[in-house]
């Protein structure tokens, strides 16, 4: 038997509360709630209602085999750094959290992006 879709409202309910478990975290957005540092996305949750994790490469490929799920998609385009968190994952901060400290802590690793320049009139 198929497990029932958890509804968007609680996808943002259970990544509000993984993101809160960690203490250098903030969410932002309203309508695609994601973290940043530096710059750089580290988790989101996209239009199509998956909670996304950007992770190190070898570190991708043992989460995928690990938990059966795919590299993020959006918008057609194959996001390479991007793993989809399945849904029992999701709902189980406990085991999911060292995922997203890992995300955070790759994340931290990379070289910051320029910040984008006011235009003066």
């Amino acid at each position: 038997m198929e497990k029932l879709k958890i509804s968007r409202d609680k996808k943002v309910e259970l990544y509000s509360k993984m993101v809160a478990s960690y203490p250098d975290a903030v969410l932002k957005g309203d309508t695609i709630p994601y973290t940043s540092l530096n710059g750089h996305m580290y988790s989101f949750l996209s239009k199509g209602d998956e909670v996304t994790l950007k992770l190190p490469a070898d570190e991708r490929v043992k989460f995928i085999e690990k938990y059966k799920t795919r590299l993020a998609e959006n918008y057609g385009i194959v996001q390479k750094e991007y793993v989809v968190v399945p849904d029992d994952l999701l709902e189980n901060t406990d085991k999911l959290k060292p995922y997203f400290e890992m995300s955070y802590n790759y994340t931290k690793t990379l070289k910051p992006k320029p910040t984008a320049k006011s235009k003066k009139g």
